[in-house]
């Protein structure tokens, strides 16, 4: 991967303090003289990465400057969190929740994550599901698929309800395999109609609701271990993580 350019990279410093909670809805971002100042660069530059924020839907230019938006429609997928995590400690941005947990032992019926998690089509996979809210509204419908290894070393993934503390540290605790995940593989479908319910989105029996989805593999040392599906509210986007 090419290194990224210089307004790339301011971009994605307030982005970073905006997913964060560092920067709340309604605060100011620092003048593009301020910017220049701080990172040495042309105000040609700073412009660039302010733009750059403006078209992801962070940002907003107010007459006291630009501020960050209130992010209709924007949301954070599932590896945006796990990076949160890591650098804060915190599970959610401001806002932001989850309910609905659920966790089903079903068989297999999609072969693109079967072939993810190198198993046989419709073998008896782990799915656990929430719905993913900012202020109070659904944004996500978050999955999660497990090999049978992950619930062999951590039985509690069966358990209904959130889960504390992050699986994925539990496992490496209890077998000392760290983890590694693929890039994000972004794509679309229709909607189901218990998505759409989580989701609260009002359509007729026969609508056909397209959403936009991304796919996450997790791998240890021993293969291919869980995928993570965000299934996004319609009309939604994605804030870029990088």
């Amino acid at each position: 991967m090419p290194p990224k350019r210089r307004y790339e990279e301011i971009a994605a410093h307030f982005r970073r303090l905006i997913q964060d909670g560092e920067l709340a809805p309604g605060d100011t971002l620092p003048s593009l003289r301020k910017v220049c100042e701080e990172f040495g660069v042309a105000i040609a530059t700073a412009n660039r990465a302010f733009q750059m924020l403006k078209a992801e839907g962070l940002t907003e230019a107010t007459s006291e400057g630009t501020v960050v938006s209130r992010r209709d429609g924007v949301i954070a997928t599932g590896v945006a969190r796990l990076e949160r995590r890591e650098r804060t400690g915190k599970d959610y941005a401001p806002g932001e929740t989850s309910s609905n947990h659920r966790a089903d032992l079903r068989s297999l019926g999609d072969a693109k994550i079967a072939e993810r998690l190198g198993m046989e089509l419709y073998d008896e996979v782990l799915i656990r599901r929430r719905v993913f809210r900012t202020d109070g509204k659904p944004t996500s419908v978050g999955y999660s698929f497990f090999h049978p290894r992950a619930v062999a070393e951590v039985p509690e993934l069966l358990q209904q309800g959130r889960l504390e503390p992050f699986w994925q540290q539990t496992y490496t605790e209890r077998t000392g395999k760290e983890f590694s995940r693929s890039p994000e593989e972004r794509t679309a479908r229709l909607a189901g109609r218990e998505e759409l319910e989580d989701l609260e989105v009002v359509a007729p029996p026969e609508a056909a609701v397209p959403v936009l989805v991304v796919h996450t593999t997790f791998h240890t040392e021993d293969g291919p271990i869980e995928v993570w599906e965000d299934v996004w509210t319609p009309g939604s986007w994605q804030a870029d993580t990088d």
